[in-house]
């Protein structure tokens, strides 16, 4: 993996009132990796994803991507740079076909992106983008099929599909499984580890679930009450004694590494 760094964040801090969701957080993103964040609920995880996208401004420090400063960027330039990022509730438009919400967004970072009502056969290009990331997501077959009626699971395909749709390089991924059956997990892991294979994505994941998180990371990140507590490979991870005791048994419970 090369160590070319592509987001990091120093010193970066959000407060709302007298309480510190995020609380001097320095860390580094390898281009190409699978960096994943872990912590219970109320660790400051989101709120950090916030501050990265330019969803909410920090209080203090910085966000630099790309060897370029972007903090509190609004997450419209976050996006035009490169960025995507995904929510914990699922954000699709309902009402429009699997084919037509990922080529929306495709087109939305486009030179046509203010003409969403022309007819779609004048952006053929965008069109042709859609049809592969369909298949990249794992939904060829549904692209005639109103986004409200797919399953769960496969709402959260094409979310990221969304995302994949305009080719950024860096996706954050917040808690994709959540509100997911068991047994519809492993198939959306299948989606995100074959974008990680492609070698040309760097993902950063938030996720609940640890027997997703050890088996897919390159690097894990800690948070306890807003500040980083531990970093390492999975291996390290597991082996850290105050991780194991504070987050893998207490707070989540047994988990397996397959």
């Amino acid at each position: 993996m090369e160590d070319r760094i592509i987001l990091e964040t120093h010193a970066l801090s959000k407060h709302f009132g007298g309480i510190a969701a995020v609380s001097d957080v320095s860390l580094k993103v390898r281009a190409n990796s699978l960096h994943s964040i872990i912590g219970p609920n109320g660790a400051g995880k989101t709120t950090f994803f916030n501050l990265v996208s330019g969803t909410l401004k920090p209080t203090a420090g910085r966000v630099v991507f790309k060897g370029h400063d972007i903090t509190g960027l609004p997450p419209h330039r976050v996006v035009h740079l490169g960025m995507g990022r995904s929510f914990q509730i699922t954000n699709i438009f309902p009402n429009l076909t699997v084919l037509e919400n990922i080529r929306l967004a495709a087109q939305a970072l486009g030179r046509d992106n203010f003409k969403f009502w022309a007819h779609y056969r004048r952006f053929r290009a965008y069109e042709e983008r859609a049809h592969e990331v369909v298949r990249q997501v794992g939904l060829s077959g549904r692209e005639l099929v109103l986004a409200r009626m797919l399953p769960h699971g496969d709402k959260r395909k094409l979310e990221i599909g969304m995302l994949l749709a305009p080719n950024p390089e860096v996706l954050l991924l917040d808690e994709p499984t959540a509100g997911m059956a068991s047994e519809e997990v492993p198939r959306l892991m299948e989606v995100i580890e074959q974008i990680r294979a492609q070698g040309d994505k760097t993902l950063m994941l938030v996720e609940h679930r640890m027997d997703v998180v050890m088996n897919v990371s390159d690097w894990i990140t800690v948070m306890h009450q807003g500040q980083i507590l531990a970093e390492g490979a999975p291996a390290e991870i597991m082996a850290n004694q105050t991780v194991q005791s504070a987050y893998l048994g207490e707070l989540y419970g047994d988990y397996e590494v397959m």
